[in-house]
């Protein structure tokens, strides 16, 4: 049985979830909170096994409670919002780094099929899986040492980085993105799954919190010469992929059930001999990117996956990894000083 505590300052919304959670014979709904204030309470009596947590409620936000809780009585927490206006994106984005795990959108109330409630049951399932992190902000984690089996040894020059992930992306991107100086030379793409609906304003939030410049790729840019933008992303529901040395766009079918998919780019980048890549996968539910890493590592890549201890979800890392495609694993901390050393003697091309 797992056990729900419900957050919402709409009435209305709030029985809606309890409703769809009290049919299903695997959730039992322990309390309502209508503020982030109710939900600390609740949270610390009650100790659910997950939360749905609105974001803009009064007294206390979301985002505030979440911090709090993440720090003080850490338990998974499934963001339920209808925000998309670009400041209410931001707290959402600081509520995954400060542990959510995941981002749902809320209900509309306008049509009457079950599709969302079945949607939200099975990404409660999901988050349930996931065990318990703690605040990010909580606790100070300590850097390891290890052996460096790196690109450095090598001794080549690589000129492209290609980063996937998944549940956990935000966060995990975040941290390895704010290791980075604002001079980085070498071009990043990015593949992260999340709604189109929440994506809206994620190169703000990763520029805000790091020092590079990120930007939703428009397609057509040239990587030989990408001005001052350290970081492309690719846009909700489009696959992102290289021709020649332009981004392209497009919406070919779902990879892996996903658009945009990793292996899509990564595969798009492993084709073209004038890039010698890094690819790079995090955490992240599924499998997509394992095939198109190993393809990167075949043609003479160099290829990072995330650690299990790192992770939120040890899924895509552990299919490539399992795949052979994985030529070193580290934490999150280690990738970050991986690139950075990788950096060493490129030139920026501005």
């Amino acid at each position: 049985m797992i056990r729900v505590l419900v957050v919402d300052d709409s009435l209305t919304v709030r029985k809606w979830i309890v409703e769809v959670l009290e049919e299903h014979p695997d959730f039992e709904v322990v309390g309502e909170a209508k503020n982030g204030k109710e939900a600390i309470h609740l949270a610390e009596a009650y100790r659910p096994d997950l939360i749905t947590m609105d974001m803009m409620m009064p007294e206390m936000t979301g985002l505030a409670a979440t911090e709090y809780i993440m720090a003080h009585s850490p338990t998974r927490i499934l963001i339920v919002s209808a925000s998309t206006n670009r400041g209410e994106l931001l707290k959402t984005y600081d509520a995954l780094a400060a542990g959510a795990i995941s981002v749902f959108e809320k209900p509309t109330g306008k049509t009457e099929d079950t599709k969302w409630e079945k949607e939200l049951v099975a990404e409660l399932k999901m988050v349930s899986r996931i065990p318990v992190i703690r605040h990010l902000k909580g606790k100070q984690l300590h850097k390891p040492q290890f052996d460096r089996l790196s690109a450095l040894a090598k001794g080549e020059n690589y000129n492209l980085i290609a980063i996937g992930a998944s549940t956990g992306g935000p966060q995990t991107i975040l941290k390895i993105l704010q290791a980075l100086p604002a001079d980085f030379p070498i071009p990043i793409l990015c593949v992260l799954h999340i709604s189109p609906d929440f994506s809206t304003s994620l190169p703000d939030w990763f520029s805000l919190n790091t020092h590079l410049q990120v930007e939703f790729a428009k397609g057509g840019e040239n990587l030989l010469n990408c001005g001052k933008t350290n970081v492309f992303l690719a846009p909700g529901d489009h696959h992102l992929c290289l021709k020649g040395p332009q981004l392209k766009l497009t919406q070919d079918p779902p990879r892996n059930f996903c658009r945009p998919s990793v292996d899509v780019l990564f595969e798009s980048i492993a084709r073209h001999p004038q890039y010698l890549p890094v690819g790079v996968l995090l955490t992240g539910m599924g499998k997509d990117g394992a095939a198109g890493m190993k393809m990167i590592r075949d043609t003479g890549g160099f290829t990072i996956a995330q650690n299990e201890e790192s992770c939120v979800v040890f899924g895509m890392p552990k299919e490539a990894i399992a795949l052979g495609a994985a030529e070193i694993v580290l934490s999150a901390e280690e990738i970050a000083d991986e690139l950075l050393h990788l950096a060493n003697g490129s030139v920026r091309n501005v």
